[in-house]
C-alpha cells in the first residue's frame, strides 16, 4: 500500500488499485492482444481485473511488471516500450505518485484473426 501524508489527512492507495490502473493502460497500448499470466498457477481461477500485472511499493517507490501477450508481426521491442511509457504516465496521474520502474515481461504471441 502506498501512503500520502497531507496536511489534512492521509490518503492510503491498495497496491491492487494501482495494478488495475496500470492492466488498463497495458492493454490500451497498440500491439498487445492480452494480459499473461507469471506462470501456470496463476492462470487458475478467476480473472481479476490486474491480472497480469505485479505491483511492488517499498518507501513511496512503485515498481510494476507486466505479463503481456503481444500481436504477432508486430515489434515486440516496440510494443513493449510503449506499454511501459503509458502505464508510467496513467499511474504517475491517477495515483499522483512516481513509478520508479515498468518491467515488461513478454509471455506469448498471438496471431489475431483477419477482419
Amino acid at each position: 500500500m502506498m501512503n500520502q501524508e497531507r496536511a489534512y489527512g492521509s490518503i492510503t492507495v491498495s497496491a491492487h488499485a494501482i495494478a488495475a490502473v496500470a492492466a488498463r493502460a497495458a492493454h490500451q497500448s497498440y500491439g498487445v492482444v492480452g494480459m499473461a499470466s507469471r506462470n501456470r498457477f496463476d492462470g487458475l481461477g478467476a480473472r481479476k481485473p490486474s491480472h497480469g500485472v505485479e505491483v511492488t511499493a517499498e518507501s513511496n517507490q512503485i515498481v510494476i511488471d507486466l505479463y503481456l501477450v503481444v500481436e504477432y508481426g508486430t515489434r515486440i521491442a516496440t510494443v513493449a516500450t510503449s506499454a511501459a511509457n503509458s502505464v508510467q504516465y496513467q499511474v504517475e496521474r491517477f495515483i499522483g505518485l512516481p513509478v520508479a520502474a515498468v518491467n515488461v515481461h513478454v509471455q506469448d504471441l498471438r496471431v489475431s484473426e483477419k477482419e
